[in-house]
């Protein structure tokens, strides 16, 4: 069976990944455009203390957390994946007992997220927070470094005889495949997968979700005519043949750069905009609707790529890609701004992620490193680290974490995380033929290689895992 998927981020290197191992023939189209979640995301995998009101999307980014242990015994290869648990940290230590009752409730279904403990001095496992602090240890939460299990799948996935081309990949209206040349490639040529080789709902917040699920800050509606100058709504012609090409998640999920305070979170949950309506950024960043940047137009007429079936995996583009089969799918856009920064000589491989209520998380990797994020923004296709974004992160990082004043910045990065605006994930079938997986928001580097894994599933005819009905596309 030929199946080609489109996008190279986090889910479409899972889904190549598992269907090479089913036997199919697999072309995976990646269009490296700069903002890709996958190359900005966290990477927190802690599903337990999120969407306590929808079960739906628990279970999915459950499923998620609890794959990782036998993806990393199958895949045999070191991409960071730790379990270094979770510091739930609070001023006051009445604020942790919503998510302790929480865990409590769904420990009996999920033992794997440890027993959650009191830590009276969370400074002692992770000495630059602040003293005042109280806190809930998760044990079984983990870090992932996003960028190194992409890799990780699609060099799997190559070696079991897929192939990666490079290119902006189209759907004519019967589902045929088109790729575009991208800057610096030739129209359909493959190339040589180089790890690394790239940088870059209507439900709302939750009553009683330990992370933030909104964006922070003003959030005014523009014309569509309001938006001048460079960002607004770019569109996924404008990153193509950047610096920061080939990703998808999240983000979160060093990947995604996930956006909220407690989990990595920039998910839409129940209460945020009813879809990508015109919104207007913090300070004078002002940006067109997200639908705005569509319509792309490309100089060539693209190179049929033959397939029984596609995947769809392109992240905040998906809508774009899918418009020529009549389905409009209201995914949009939600930027994270995240900050790494070292502390020289001091080891911080172990050190546990840090999820406060509200604010950002932090968590450390070898090599002295500590992550720092995000910002929640809905600014359209403007994958831009701002001024204003890395002071809200600044601010509120050192506002917890004061003894992280010292340390040095060392980059910083930006992500697109994908949002399906009724909520939740959007996974399943378009028609006969195409498959869609896209939708994890925040949560692309915890559930991205589980959403790989079902999409692989429906394109080949098989029955997933899960019973995928509550994320089925809705807008057809």
């Amino acid at each position: 069976m030929r199946v080609v998927v489109i996008g190279g981020g986090i889910v479409g290197a899972a889904a190549a990944y598992y269907l090479t191992g089913r036997g199919a023939s697999v072309t995976v189209v990646d269009g490296g455009y700069q903002g890709e979640a996958t190359q900005a995301g966290a990477g927190i995998v802690c599903p337990w203390v999120d969407h306590p009101e929808d079960d739906d999307w628990y279970r999915l980014n459950r499923e998620g957390a609890r794959a990782y242990p036998g993806l990393v015994e199958a895949l045999g290869e070191d991409f960071g994946y730790a379990k270094v648990g979770a510091l739930l940290v609070a001023e006051d230590p009445a604020e942790l007992e919503p998510v302790r009752s929480l865990l409590h409730r769904r420990y009996a279904d999920a033992p794997e997220m440890g027993e959650v403990v009191d830590v009276p001095a969370p400074a002692e496992l992770f000495p630059p927070l602040s003293d005042t602090l109280s806190a809930l240890l998760v044990p079984g939460a983990a870090r992932v470094d996003g960028r190194s299990v992409r890799d990780a799948l699609l060099n799997a996935a190559v070696a079991r005889g897929a192939r990666i081309h490079a290119g902006a990949a189209t759907l004519t209206p019967d589902g045929e495949v088109r790729v575009h040349a991208a800057a610096g490639a030739p129209s359909g040529e493959g190339r040589t997968w180089t790890p690394g080789g790239g940088t870059g709902q209507a439900r709302n917040e939750e009553t009683g979700s330990w992370r933030q699920a909104a964006p922070r800050g003003p959030a005014a509606a523009q014309g569509s005519d309001a938006a001048q100058g460079p960002d607004a709504a770019q569109g996924p012609d404008a990153a193509q043949g950047s610096d920061a090409a080939q990703g998808s998640d999240a983000a979160r999920d060093p990947g995604t750069a996930q956006s909220s305070p407690a989990a990595h979170g920039a998910e839409a949950g129940p209460g945020s905009q009813a879809g990508p309506g015109p919104q207007a950024a913090r300070g004078p960043e002002v940006v067109r609707p997200v639908a705005a940047g569509a319509g792309r137009v490309f100089a060539d007429e693209g190179v049929p790529v033959e397939a029984d079936a596609v995947i769809v995996a392109g992240g905040a583009w998906t809508g774009e890609v899918c418009r020529p089969l009549g389905a409009e799918l209201p995914v949009f856009p939600r930027r994270g701004q995240i900050l790494h920064a070292t502390l020289e000589g001091v080891d911080t491989a172990w050190w546990p992620i840090v999820l406060p209520s509200d604010g950002p998380y932090l968590l450390g990797f070898p090599g002295s490193r500590v992550v720092i994020g995000a910002t929640v923004e809905d600014v359209g296709f403007a994958p831009r680290v701002t001024m204003g974004g890395l002071e809200e992160v600044l601010r509120a990082g050192l506002r917890i974490a004061p003894g992280l004043a010292g340390a040095t910045v060392t980059e910083t990065r930006v992500g697109l995380r994908p949002v399906y605006a009724p909520g939740r994930a959007l996974i399943g079938p378009l028609n006969s033929r195409v498959v869609v997986a896209t939708g994890l928001s925040a949560y692309g580097l915890t559930a991205g290689p589980y959403a790989g894994r079902l999409a692989a599933a429906l394109a080949l005819g098989e029955t997933p895992p899960i019973d995928l009905t509550p994320y089925a596309p809705t807008c057809l």
